[in-house]
């Protein structure tokens, strides 16, 4: 099954960050990606999330609207909305 692509919209990109907007609908996927820097996210609606990780590890978080955290670069999934309604989060990468 084909799921539909999350919408990235990049926001601010400078010498310190990059920031990026993901919007996904039901069902929506980033794509398996690995992060090559620090980053935060700060969920802007409800986000239920099913988080795909290598070696076929998931994991079903959510993360609530205004929360946020913090991961270190060399993650590697694929982020899938696995919740009834959008989601959407902010992710800021931060540059070294």
């Amino acid at each position: 099954m084909t799921r539909p692509e999350a919408r990235a919209t990049q926001l601010i990109e400078d010498d310190a960050v990059r920031v990026t907007r993901f919007d996904f609908v039901p069902g929506a996927e980033t794509g398996w990606h690995r992060h090559g820097m620090d980053y935060v996210i700060t969920a802007i609606t409800d986000c239920a999330m099913l988080l795909e990780e290598p070696g076929g590890a998931v994991r079903e978080v959510l993360v609530r609207a205004g929360e946020a955290y913090k991961r270190a670069a060399g993650v590697e999934h694929n982020v899938v909305n696995n919740g009834p309604d959008p989601m959407s989060f902010i992710e800021v990468e931060l540059k070294p």
